[in-house]
């Protein structure tokens, strides 16, 4: 078993980039289909109400409230010769494989209290997974440029995953839904088995920690006083609440404004495959320009793509597979960039506080990225069934274009509102230098 640490400048080998991304790829598929084909199934095929499903799905992202802080917790408190951040990943493993079992098949009569349980395992299996997956990537260097490799590597792979499992979405009926709902359980199961064995063989897990700094006063502390983490944090849940609501409502969407159900693969896949591809585009710019400065760019971008969206309509595939490709082309940076900087954050903490909580920060990440999507499910579908939109397909103009205009407008106010939050963010690349050089004159 390798024990290596790759901790200083030096390039972090391909085959351990490789290893360690590759966690990202079963993960990947199943939470895209938790999130853009499971609220939509339960409403639609099994008959649950819209309101029902956004407040379960709501419900068990707060559960999460609570599980990211313990995990992240414990794991700065596993001992360092188990791996900190495998036995946490190994862990996971099959409670993620049952869990995506039970809640992508579920039976016809399945309830809200089916979909709460299953909601909840998932997630909880997510954050043991997630939460030290993510650590263990800002712990394999301190350097500002190699942080944005290992990022750029998981989030490679998190899309190859992705794109793997929209290949296999069909959304002509609900049974078509649910076969491909089993298709991806499928991957997700065999994929775990190739990966988690990789990266506990291949990737060095020697982090240094200080346990005693990660509690819950400190959690606290780090989101209540003014830093640049909370700066961040707070920046990101905005960033990913807007990202969350169009993936959201993607499937009814296409359903019923642009009336093209069976198109909803092909232009999913088209999306996350443009962020696959400008990945590597937006960590060679953000080399060159800084990495919080290159996401505000993208971001902006984006904003202007997802201007046309509310005036879309029937049969606008042509426009519509334009935004598609300007904000999958942008979102590759919002993929990579935040959880890079997350982690240059590290040594600001030890640095400032005398600290180093890889764990505690990524935990609070994990929870942010997720109340984004909860909130997402928790407002959006609520505030639909207000407008009277019915999945089944009766609604007026009025109600479709409510639906077109949930769709983008709050994710260009909240985009717009991180860029704010982010300007003139203290953390560049000099300045993590001047304080890695502090770090190492200290002791």
């Amino acid at each position: 078993m390798m024990t290596t640490s790759l901790s200083g400048d030096r390039p972090i080998p391909l085959a351990v980039l490789a290893a360690y991304g590759g966690l990202a790829l079963p993960m990947a598929a199943g939470f895209i289909a938790l999130q853009v084909i499971l609220p939509t199934f339960y409403a639609q095929a099994l008959g649950l109400s819209l309101s029902a499903v956004g407040g379960i799905l709501l419900l068990a992202r707060l559960w999460d409230l609570l599980t990211d802080p313990l995990v992240g917790y414990f794991s700065d408190r596993t001992p360092a010769h188990w791996g900190r951040r495998r036995v946490w990943v190994a862990a996971s493993a099959p409670l993620l494989a049952a869990s995506v079992w039970l809640l992508f098949n579920p039976g016809e009569n399945a309830s809200n209290t089916y979909l709460l349980l299953g909601a909840m395992a998932i997630y909880t299996a997510g954050t043991m997974a997630i939460v030290p997956f993510n650590a263990w990537g800002a712990e394999l260097s301190s350097n500002y440029h190699q942080r944005s490799r290992a990022a750029g590597s998981r989030v490679v792979f998190g899309l190859m995953g992705t794109l793997l499992a929209l290949i296999l979405i069909d959304n002509s009926s609900n049974s078509a839904l649910q076969s491909s709902l089993l298709a991806i359980s499928i991957l997700v199961l065999a994929s775990l088995m190739v990966t988690v064995p990789a990266a506990l063989r291949w990737v060095p897990d020697r982090s240094t920690v200080t346990p005693e700094g990660n509690n819950f006063i400190a959690a606290l502390q780090l989101l209540t006083r003014p830093s640049p983490f909370r700066r961040l944090l707070l920046a990101f849940l905005l960033n990913g609440f807007a990202n969350a609501i169009p993936a959201t409502l993607f499937l009814l969407f296409t359903t019923h404004v642009l009336q093209e159900p069976a198109l909803a693969g092909p232009i999913l896949f088209l999306y996350f495959l443009c962020s696959a591809i400008a990945v590597p585009f937006w960590v060679k710019v953000a080399g060159r320009c800084g990495k919080h400065q290159t996401w505000c760019a993208a971001v902006l971008i984006a904003c202007l793509f997802f201007t046309g969206a509310p005036f879309l309509g029937a049969g606008d595939i042509a426009w519509y597979i334009a935004i598609v490709v300007g904000t999958g082309l942008m979102i590759g940076a919002d993929l990579v960039l935040p959880s890079a900087i997350n982690g240059d954050l590290i040594e600001w903490d030890a640095h400032e506080n005398g600290q180093r909580r890889p764990g505690l920060f990524f935990a609070l990440w994990g929870t942010a990225s997720k109340l984004a999507f909860a909130l997402a499910v928790g407002l959006i579908f609520p505030l639909l069934e207000l407008l009277g939109f019915d999945t089944a397909g009766d609604n007026s103009a009025a109600q479709l274009q409510g639906l077109a205009i949930l769709y983008a407008v709050p994710s260009i106010v909240c985009k717009l509102a991180a860029v704010a939050m982010m300007r003139d963010f203290p953390i560049d690349e000099a300045e993590h230098q001047r304080i890695r050089n502090a770090l190492a004159a200290s002791g």
